[in-house]
């Protein structure tokens, strides 16, 4: 015996599946990630090893990246030997190249941080272990490197600072005096304690290195930070009071570190126009935290972003190996808030820029494939947009069957995302692999 359904049931049904029908008709089944869509993947490179680290916006509606390059053939068209040198991109507002450009010696060289100047121009930081070609001197087995070049790509001037061992830049800004302030990794053993502008006691190991230069090169002063083993920046912005904070990875717990929560953790240090030490936060757990960027908000704070292992002090919530860990601080270091974004296996951030509406555009890698995530291969590049208090908007992912990895993204003044790392993959959304590795970039519309 066939039992009827009542007539109404049988309505709830009807309208249940049109309104099941329409959703997927207007693509709202999945609005965490498809409120923006990905208007081009390009990769860039020769036969070899190829990176792009860094990405800035220009006064043309434009964009510069830079990166670094072992290859001569292909896409790299002014370089002879199969050594690392900086390589330089600019392109249009049309996404078109305009011009590229290496810089470097017969050796390791490698740049990992890009700005536009006031002047038109830009400047450039990383590390040589050169002594001849486009480098001037080395001191040492690996030196800081610092070009400042015209709007064309040509060196007006270029400085190496460094010691007897490994010194390394990293990130740096253009200052409101049109100086900088350049900061990376002293290796504060091999230079017998030289590097500070005063005496001081002699730390171990790697310590985070800040040097202040004038607009045209000249040194003003320098000073080092640290504990006795690895302190290393990755970001740095002026404060509203002239000084500077700077976003950096400490596994000490001694010298000027007093508050380790941890191993590694977030050290956040603000420092005077004149470099002296005015307060010291850490943030994290009992794992391992390392930020790898910073940037002011628009209530005059500031957020930082990274990764964590941890899930206790300060950490609250961790969804795998390894998430995003984003966290927003007060002008004298306090936590304000701080929040997780990842799935169960290792999910990273490697940058934050602010963007038109308040909220921030993460730049990073994934391994997860879990809960609203999705992956390819091994690591994808993932670009996280989050709102003003760390929520996500939305999320995308880009990858094939090897691994990808972003260092930066920023919004551009149409509102567009650009979003630069690189890919061992020739298949899915990669669709060409000229070496070992391609400086990838990706933009988001």
């Amino acid at each position: 015996m066939i039992k009827k359904i009542p007539f109404l049931a049988i309505s709830f049904l009807a309208i249940l599946f049109l309104c099941i029908h329409c959703s997927k008709d207007e693509g709202t089944e999945n609005p965490i990630t498809n409120l923006e869509e990905t208007k081009f993947v390009k990769t860039f490179g020769g036969s070899k090893n190829d990176v792009f680290q860094s990405v800035v916006k220009t006064a043309d509606g434009g964009y510069a990246i830079l990166g670094y390059t072992q290859s001569n053939d292909f896409d790299i068209t002014d370089k002879t030997n199969e050594s690392f040198d900086f390589w330089l991109m600019k392109f249009s507002s049309e996404d078109t190249l305009l011009w590229q450009k290496t810089f470097g010696g017969s050796d390791d060289d490698r740049g990992y941080d890009v700005v536009a100047t006031q002047d038109g121009g830009f400047a450039l930081l990383g590390f040589s272990k050169s002594a001849d070609g486009d480098v001037s001197d080395n001191k040492g087995n690996q030196d800081f490197w610092f070009l400042k070049i015209t709007a064309n790509g040509v060196i007006s001037w270029q400085k190496t600072f460094g010691y007897s061992g490994s010194d390394s830049g990293t990130t740096f800004i253009q200052t409101s005096d049109n100086g900088y302030l350049i900061t990376g990794v002293l290796d504060v053993t091999a230079s017998n304690g030289q590097g500070n502008s005063k005496v001081a006691q002699k730390h171990a190991g790697g310590d985070v290195w800040a040097i202040k230069l004038t607009n045209s090169g000249d040194l003003e002063w320098s000073k080092y930070f640290g504990g006795s083993f690895t302190d290393t920046p990755f970001g740095v912005v002026e404060t509203a009071d002239n000084n500077y904070l700077i976003a950096a990875s400490s596994d000490s717990e001694d010298f000027n570190i007093t508050n380790n929560k941890g191993t590694y953790d977030f050290w956040v240090l603000k420092i005077a126009s004149d470099g002296n030490l005015i307060w010291e936060k850490s943030f994290g757990g009992s794992e391992i935290e390392e930020p790898r960027g910073i940037t002011n908000t628009n209530d005059g704070n500031f957020v930082i972003v990274g990764d964590t292992r941890s899930q206790d002090k300060d950490v609250r919530v961790n969804n795998g190996g390894a998430d995003l860990w984003i966290i927003k601080i007060s002008t004298d270091g306090n936590l304000i808030w701080e929040k997780t974004h990842g799935g169960s296996s290792f999910d990273v951030a490697r940058s934050i820029s602010k963007t038109q509406d308040n909220g921030f555009i993460i730049a990073g890698n994934s391994r997860s494939s879990d809960v609203d995530f999705t992956n390819q291969g091994q690591n994808d590049a993932w670009i996280l947009k989050v709102d003003n208090s760390g929520n996500k908007v939305w999320q995308k992912f880009v990858g094939g069957s090897q691994n990808e990895f972003l260092f930066d993204a920023i919004e551009l003044n149409d509102q567009s995302i650009i979003a630069v790392g690189e890919t061992s993959s020739s298949d899915n959304k990669i669709l060409e692999n000229k070496g070992f590795s391609d400086g990838l970039i990706i933009k988001i519309k």
